[in-house]
């Protein structure tokens, strides 16, 4: 079966699918190939979607897995009949290993950059790729031999099979991976493969995405009603939009205050939303998460607290609407992509907010206009619709909000502390013109309480950590080199500013192999 986006594209015949077996690198293919103004759509390999016209060329992905154990990730070749197909990595050893070709443990494990040293430039795949062009390399097993039908087609110094063709065919295997940016020429493979080997004609765009999603909900939900949470964020704003777009009044929005919000944020989007014609009504709830909270220090409890009494909250509120039928929310597609765990594809890190259990709960139909798209592209399209640059810039802010930023126990006291840092933190960023270089930003309040010294007193309390990053999508992010005048600066603002706090830290790690968040 199609997904519903899908089917919003049958006039639109390309798509790649790419098959998931389990590579933490998977989502960084489709952003690459969505670059490209191509529609693509990820599934895991054991849940393939029936092959439609649409559909005119296959990736398969990498894999933590090794072809030569048991029970390892498989697909049927036959399935894709005459389409293309790009085997990335372990997707690379797979179609090698099915064809009669020999992978085997790497003698020497080839992992982090390295060069093509040869190149077959007549082969589609590799047109106008440099010699000597840097590539990423991630694995354990390699490709010692392949079948006298496969033709190699290019190589490095201690990979002999890192790229092929299969001859006749539009099959090819890459063992690197073109994917990430470490692979200075990765786009340019790419757009050979989905672009010139599999003809796409690069005419997705956020107008036609928008256009054809209102069209799309107005025929799904007609003169229904749908209730909605707002947050403030782009991703609910966006979705939000569109559907109020497609049924104008019959959306009724609910933006609730759960206590762990940024300092004065409950009323500052409520304020955001006037004018944009939204039907909002804001609910203080916050006393029903501190007691939810109470004596929680472990961050899934945590997140399955928060969760819980969000759906209560929300759920009463929605019930005091009448003839509701829809629940609408702003899920995105990395939450879709993550929050599913089956043998196989890329594991579930942490529970998300936006695609567990309020449905169940409220026994509604689900709409979620935003469940195809990356984080950047939800901002492309909002700039489509109009929405105030404002709010389409804001940082990424989690589900549970300061909840899993506090580690250790969430209370009142702890979260006056944490709010006013973070208020110096980000209006630092803001008044040095920092924060639109910053994809994320936020502070930290740590169970940890060190010694220090306020005029002739010793003091004995909390240590925040700040946390500013690069990103595309959240899927990797590096740390900021935020100058070291205005650490220092925002530094003392805290120390002096706000009662509890005496040491300042600054988090230096990347993602991989840190998370953005702590919890």
């Amino acid at each position: 079966m199609l997904t519903d986006f899908a089917l919003l594209f049958l006039h639109m015949p390309e798509q790649i699918l790419i098959l998931d077996f389990g590579s933490q690198y998977t989502q960084l293919i489709a952003r690459r190939v969505r670059e490209l103004n191509v529609y693509c759509e990820i599934h895991p390999f054991n849940k393939i979607p029936e092959i439609a016209d649409q559909v005119k060329g296959i990736i398969l992905s990498g894999s933590p897995c090794s072809v030569r154990d048991a029970g390892s990730p498989d697909v049927d070749l036959k399935t894709f009949k005459d389409l293309p197909v790009l085997g990335v990595c372990y997707g690379a050893q797979l179609i090698a290993h099915k064809s009669g070709g020999s992978v085997l443990p790497s003698q020497i494990r080839e992992y982090g950059r390295a060069k093509l040293t040869t190149v077959d430039y007549h082969n589609e795949l590799l047109k106008e790729i440099s010699l000597d062009t840097q590539v990423w390399m991630s694995h354990s097993d390699t490709i010692a031999a392949v079948p006298d039908t496969f033709e190699i087609i290019s190589s490095t110094p201690s990979v002999k099979v890192a790229a092929y063709h299969v001859k006749g065919t539009q099959t090819y295997g890459i063992q690197f991976h073109p994917e990430v940016t470490h692979t200075t020429e990765g786009k340019n493979l790419l757009r050979n493969f989905v672009v010139h080997i599999c003809q796409c004609s690069q005419d997705w765009t956020p107008d036609q995405f928008v256009e054809t999603t209102v069209a799309d909900l107005q025929k799904k939900l007609g003169n229904d009603k749908v209730v909605m949470a707002l947050s403030g964020g782009v991703d609910s704003t966006v979705a939000a939009i569109l559907i109020h777009k497609a049924i104008g009044k019959n959306l009724h929005c609910i933006f609730v205050d759960n206590g762990l919000l940024r300092k004065n944020e409950f009323e500052q989007v409520l304020e955001s939303y006037k004018g944009m014609g939204l039907n909002i009504k804001g609910v203080d709830a916050k006393e029903k998460f501190y007691s939810a909270l109470s004596g929680l220090s472990e961050p899934e409890a945590k997140r399955k607290a928060i969760g819980k009494t969000f759906i209560d909250v929300f759920d009463e509120e929605a019930h005091s609407l009448t003839e509701v039928k829809w629940l609408g929310q702003g899920t995105i597609y990395p939450d879709v992509i993550e929050s599913v765990s089956v043998k196989g594809p890329s594991a579930t890190i942490k529970s998300h907010h936006n695609v567990g259990g309020l449905p169940e709960k409220m026994k509604m139909k689900v709409v979620e206009p935003l469940n195809t798209l990356f984080k950047d592209e939800v901002r492309i399209v909002g700039k489509a619709l109009g929405i105030d640059p404002a709010i389409l810039g804001r940082h990424p802010f989690p589900g549970p909000g300061l909840g899993i930023r506090i580690l250790g126990e969430i209370t009142a006291g702890n979260v006056r502390i944490l709010q006013e840092v973070d208020h110096i933190f980000i209006n630092g960023l803001r008044q040095h013109e920092l924060y639109n270089s910053v994809w994320q930003a936020g502070a930290v309040l740590l169970p940890v309480q060190s010694v220090g010294v306020m005029g002739d007193e010793r003091t004995y309390e909390q240590v925040v950590a700040l946390r500013a990053v690069t990103s595309t999508d959240g899927m990797t992010a590096d740390w900021v080199h935020l100058p070291y005048t205005f650490l220092a600066e925002i530094s003392s603002d805290i120390i002096n500013k706000v009662k509890g706090v005496n040491r300042v830290v600054y988090d230096i790690s990347s993602k991989p192999p840190a998370t953005i968040e702590w919890e």
